[in-house]
C-alpha cells in the first residue's frame, strides 16, 4: 500500500508541477486539496504529499492563513536567481570542459538543437525540455552533486518566470547553446565559463526588453 501511495504522489507531483511551469496554475492560484484529489482522480493524500513537496522546492508558498498556493517570481526575484546562475553555471561550464566523463549527451543535444535551426521550428515545450535537459547535463558534468541540484531548481524556477513567453530567445539560443557545447567538447574551459555567462546575460537582456516592449 506505501508503495502505491508513493507512486501516485510522485505521479500527482508531477503533474501538478507541469501545469505550474505550462502556466496552467498561475500565480497565487490556491492549491486545494479536494479540488484536485476530484480532478486527478486520487485521493487527498497523493494530493497532500505533492503539495508539500512544491512547497520544499519553492514552487508553491504557504499563505499567511496557511493555504498553499502558487509561488509567484517578481522582476527582482528573476534577476537574482540569473546573477547566482551565472555565478553557478559558469563553474559547472569550466568544470565540464575539463571533465573527463563521456560527452555524448551534449553530442546528441547539439544535433537535436542544430535540427532546430535547420528544420521545422520546435514547440516551446520542446524547445524548454532540451534547454533544461542542456544546463542539466552540463552542471552534471562538473560532477557536483550539490551544484546540480542549486542549478536544476534555480533553472525551474527561471522557467516558472517566463513559461516560453520569449519566443525571440530561441534561435540567438540555439547558437548560444551549439557555442558553448563546442567549446566543452573542445575542452576549453575559459571561453565555456564565457559563453555561459553571455548566454545568461543575454537571457538576462531578453527578459527586462520584454517587460518594457512587450510587442
Amino acid at each position: 500500500m506505501t508503495d502505491i501511495i508513493e507512486t501516485l504522489g510522485d505521479s500527482t507531483f508531477k503533474q501538478l508541477k507541469a501545469m505550474i511551469l505550462d502556466g496552467r496554475l498561475k500565480a497565487g492560484a490556491r492549491l486545494s486539496e479536494k479540488k484536485f484529489a476530484d480532478s486527478l482522480g486520487v485521493s487527498r493524500t497523493p494530493v497532500r504529499e505533492a503539495i508539500a513537496q512544491l512547497v520544499s522546492e519553492g514552487l508553491a508558498v504557504r499563505s499567511a492563513g496557511g493555504t498553499p498556493v502558487v509561488n509567484s517570481i517578481s522582476l527582482n526575484d528573476i534577476m537574482e536567481i540569473l546573477h547566482v546562475r551565472s555565478l553557478l553555471e559558469c563553474e559547472a561550464a569550466r568544470k565540464a570542459a575539463l571533465s573527463a566523463q563521456p560527452k555524448d549527451e551534449l553530442l546528441s543535444l547539439k544535433s537535436i538543437i542544430s535540427g532546430f535551426l535547420t528544420g521545422p521550428r520546435p514547440s516551446a515545450e520542446d524547445h524548454t525540455a532540451i534547454d533544461m535537459q542542456l544546463h542539466s547535463a552540463i552542471a552534471r558534468l562538473a560532477n557536483s552533486k550539490l551544484l546540480t541540484e542549486l542549478i536544476d531548481g534555480l533553472k525551474i524556477k527561471t522557467r516558472m518566470y517566463d513559461q516560453g513567453s520569449l519566443p525571440d530567445r530561441m534561435i540567438p539560443g540555439c547558437h548560444e547553446h551549439i557555442a558553448l557545447i563546442d567549446a566543452i567538447l573542445d575542452q576549453d574551459p575559459d571561453s565555456a565559463a564565457s559563453l555561459m555567462k553571455a548566454h545568461l546575460a543575454n537571457a538576462r537582456f531578453s527578459i527586462i526588453s520584454h517587460i518594457y516592449h512587450p510587442f
